[in-house]
């Protein structure tokens, strides 16, 4: 009834009158209302304090806050979390929020009053980056910055031990890729003596973790300048010898085309290619074309790490899309691993979509 505006709260009921919760109103996209409570009452600001904490509970559980090797986690994930629109994701302190609804957005004080309490002093400040994910709702203007307290002049973010500075302010995302932590270090096992490309390399965090495993030569390919400069900066963080390192600006499907059989490990890590279901079918033949091409053209005995973020494209058809480009390249594979996202990035049992991240 009436009518609502961007972000705020409404009362959904069923068709007999029911009661089924409380959400907050985005018109004009595909999902109108994300839905926050299943209660009688509508959440008050004792609610949000009590969402906040849990979540900061389960990342000190997990080891991933304050620990001697790893500061760096995602703090809220979402409908993982019970907090569809807001993504946190902490970095040494320094906490960068994304809000992808106007509703999250109109609580940003509420948040950082949460976030200040149940982190206390290991909260020094908190950004917000929700500029461009908010544009698409038009009548919410957003400016990225700083929100609460002050962020330390030299700063980096430790992640199992290596060492990352995150480029928030003109990076992708909040500024890195903390969901292939436990991935990442995955190719590290396999990395020593081997001669590595990473492809679609951003700031170089698979690249840092095949360098410190002793990988003989690592080569990160990107087609941003200033991301291959924060990964030769990160490299460099670590004490890594720079030497051992080059880092290539090219188009990765035009570079893909090349002969590949001088590396031992291909990682392939791209951006999402279907962000939502009516994009499936041309991510499905995109994911197809890069991994055939990288399949085709690599030595017998070699590692190929391959990834899809694609929310829409779930673990069995990117699976069945791998195995299409190996029969297509007509080359024997073999599945060594399963991947997925982190315990950080948990997934709601009531929200399977939730699982976007998935790799062989």
């Amino acid at each position: 009834d009436g009518k609502p505006g961007a972000g705020d709260w409404v009362k959904v009921i069923a068709n007999k009158g029911a009661l089924l919760g409380w959400g907050h109103f985005s018109p004009g996209t595909s999902i109108a209302i994300r839905m926050l409570s299943f209660a009688e009452d509508r959440p008050d600001n004792q609610w949000w304090m009590e969402k906040i904490k849990e979540a900061v509970s389960v990342r000190e559980m997990l080891g991933l806050i304050e620990s001697e090797t790893n500061n760096t986690c995602r703090l809220v994930h979402a409908e993982g979390d019970g907090l569809p629109g807001l993504i946190a994701d902490y970095y040494a302190g320094v906490l960068v929020l994304q809000c992808h609804t106007p509703g999250m957005h109109n609580v940003l004080k509420l948040l950082c009053s949460a976030f200040s309490k149940a982190l206390g002093d290991q909260l020094v400040a908190i950004y917000d980056k929700s500029s461009k994910v908010l544009a698409k709702h038009g009548e919410t203007v957003s400016v990225d910055g700083v929100i609460w307290g002050k962020i330390p002049d030299s700063h980096f973010a430790t992640e199992h031990g290596s060492k990352f500075k995150i480029d928030w302010e003109k990076g992708q995302k909040t500024g890195f890729f903390i969901d292939q932590r436990e991935n990442r270090q995955l190719l590290g096992h396999y990395s020593k003596e081997k001669k590595v490309l990473n492809v679609f390399s951003y700031t170089g965090g698979f690249s840092v973790y095949a360098m410190k495993a002793g990988a003989k030569e690592v080569h990160s390919l990107d087609s941003s300048v200033r991301a291959l400069g924060v990964c030769e900066e990160n490299i460099t963080l670590n004490n890594l010898n720079i030497d051992d390192h080059k880092s290539l600006q090219e188009d990765a499907i035009a570079f893909l085309k090349s002969d590949l059989s001088e590396y031992d490990i291909i990682v392939l890590d791209p951006p999402a290619f279907a962000k939502r279901a009516s994009a499936r079918h041309s991510a499905v033949q995109g994911y197809k074309r890069i991994n055939f091409r990288a399949i085709e053209s690599m030595k017998p005995g070699s590692l190929l790490f391959t990834f899809s973020c694609s929310q829409a494209v779930d673990e069995k058809l990117f699976t069945n899309t791998i195995i299409a480009a190996s029969i297509q390249a007509n080359r024997t594979v073999r599945i060594l691993h399963r991947l997925s996202q982190p315990a950080d990035h948990p997934v709601s049992a009531f929200h399977p979509e939730g699982a976007y991240l998935k790799g062989l």
